[in-house]
């Protein structure tokens, strides 16, 4: 079947067997290989994606389900610098990346966090770990992740929704294969 897509800004058409996944297509037909695969049952969260803004296991979703919408992957997550976001630099101050393979994800899924609540309340850590409850990560024990999502937080709540997040992805740039 015949579908478009599109990712990071960009439209991509192209063929799908009616049982492919969307994680088989951004990493094996699209070469976006930011999204990571650990489990393929949609256990671990290594393969979360925006999905027209909300955040998705791709390993869940066939390609063919998620014809015609938005989908925003790890090597579209940039600021219009090419620097890294508030939620990826966060992570970064707080030591929340570890080995680095659950960290596409969880930017993935956690920048839906930090853009519904820039501007509002910060999340209190419990609500944090709620969140964090699809992705595993054997590295962190998440005390680091939870610092990185708050420190993200307070700076969003001064920053416009989006700015500072994963749904700020638009068009790769130079810095857009970055997976932190």
């Amino acid at each position: 079947m015949d579908i478009t897509l599109n990712v990071n800004g960009r439209p991509e058409q192209f063929s799908a067997e009616p049982n492919e996944l969307l994680v088989e297509r951004l990493r094996d037909g699209l070469g976006l290989t930011g999204t990571k695969v650990g489990c393929d049952t949609g256990q671990c969260g290594s393969c979360v994606v925006r999905l027209d803004g909300r955040s998705v296991k791709s390993c869940l979703v066939l390609t063919a389900s998620a014809a015609g919408s938005e989908v925003a992957t790890i090597e579209g997550v940039t600021t219009p610098g090419g620097e890294l976001t508030g939620l990826q630099e966060a992570l970064r101050q707080e030591h929340g990346t570890q080995c680095g393979f659950c960290t596409p994800g969880m930017v993935m899924a956690l920048g839906e966090l930090v853009d519904t609540t820039a501007g509002g309340e910060a999340p209190t850590e419990p609500e944090i770990r709620e969140w964090l409850t699809g992705n595993l990560c054997r590295c962190t024990g998440y005390h680091s992740v939870v610092r990185g999502v708050q420190r993200a937080c307070a700076a969003a709540r001064a920053e416009e929704p989006g700015a500072l997040s994963a749904a700020a992805a638009g068009p790769a740039s130079a810095a857009a294969g970055q997976e932190v």
